[in-house]
């Protein structure tokens, strides 16, 4: 046999198992894919069969989802490849159901609050960034791990943090401290805001505005403030969005700042195009709007809402599958002191707009 013909043969004899190799990978890529999404699918269905007891009634579906999440991967095995699917459940359904939670809304009711929510949002972010950045100076702490934490507390948490990493230079390892942080951190107070609720004293509205100006992440922020009913979430929901809307100049004004103190560090500037837009807030203001005018009937609307509650109890339950306490070991005192610290100071603030 000729060397070109033992050629062809080898070659193709290569081919066949690198072909294989691609489909069983896309196949393995499928299958994690549907069973993360249908484990936060039957985690947020018994969460809302146990919702319905008067005993767990006061956590709401939302918190029974998280903690049910976090049970399961503490006590259970997660099938392997499944997190494409949780992260699914927890990121794209979570801006679904917050876009279908617009048709609870009007646009009167967004002008007429605008104002003041985002003078509220104003102050919560200034506060926050400028009191752990300071408290990250003086416990020397790396001051790009102390912004990150300032960011994803004041503003949006993980995806604050992942939007204004690259753009002031901060290292991949201060990156995944920080959203780790922030994601245990914010879990933490969210389910004890939940058991607090009772004894605070605060109407639905307040609790919705302490909730909305003080917690985390989205997820945390609806899901806490679910037990305080629909104007409880529907004003959280509001101040919350406004601090997201305001990423965009927060992560503008931080890498100006750091690449002013570095102006050699063209790779800072030149990934200031990348900056992610929270488009899903359009989908909500458009839901907004369409409840406004009325054109869907009253009964799709309400199946609608429906559908928007069990989105966003699949997503908490991804959020409690995603949680990590082991996290905290990369996590030194200092660090641990100038989150905890700056995210009491912001409690406290959110408490003192409840008393204005």
């Amino acid at each position: 046999m000729s060397n070109l013909g033992a050629e062809k043969i080898k070659e193709k004899s290569n081919s066949i198992p690198l072909y294989s190799y691609k489909k069983i990978k896309s196949l393995r890529i499928k299958k994690g894919w549907i069973q993360g999404v249908l484990l936060t699918m039957v985690l947020a269905m018994l969460s809302g069969l146990i919702a319905v007891f008067p005993v767990f009634s006061v956590m709401g579906v939302m918190i029974i989802s998280i903690i049910l999440g976090m049970s399961w991967k503490g006590l259970m095995d997660i099938p392997a490849g499944s997190d494409i699917g949780i992260t699914f459940s927890s990121k794209t359904l979570l801006r679904a159901g917050i876009i279908l939670m617009g048709l609870r809304l009007n646009i009167e009711q967004i002008i007429s609050a605008g104002f003041s929510i985002i003078f509220i949002d104003i102050v919560i972010i200034t506060f926050t960034l400028l009191v752990i950045m300071c408290i990250g100076r003086f416990f020397s702490i790396d001051r790009h791990l102390s912004a990150l934490i300032a960011v994803g507390t004041a503003v949006c948490g993980a995806a604050a943090i992942v939007a204004v990493a690259p753009l002031i230079g901060a290292k991949k390892e201060l990156t995944a401290i920080s959203v780790a942080f922030i994601a245990i951190m914010g879990t933490v107070v969210t389910i004890i805001y939940t058991f607090l609720y009772p004894v605070l004293g605060l109407d639905p509205y307040n609790f919705g505005l302490l909730t909305g100006a003080t917690l985390h992440e989205l997820a945390h922020v609806i899901a806490a403030a679910a037990p305080g009913g629909d104007i409880s979430s529907d004003t959280a929901l509001l101040v919350k969005l406004g601090r997201v809307g305001l990423l965009i100049p927060v992560a503008f004004i931080l890498a100006a700042l750091f690449n002013k103190k570095h102006p050699d560090a063209p790779t800072q500037k030149r990934k200031l195009k990348d900056l992610p837009i929270p488009w899903f807030i359009f989908g909500f203001l458009l839901m907004c709007l369409v409840n406004t005018v009325g054109i869907l009937s009253e009964t799709i609307t309400q199946m609608l809402i429906a559908l928007s509650i069990f989105l966003l109890s699949m997503a908490m339950a991804g959020l409690g599958l995603s949680v990590n306490f082991l996290e905290f070991k990369k996590l030194n005192s200092k660090v641990l002191l100038t989150g905890t610290i700056g995210s009491t100071a912001l409690i406290l603030l959110g408490f003192l707009f409840t008393k204005m």
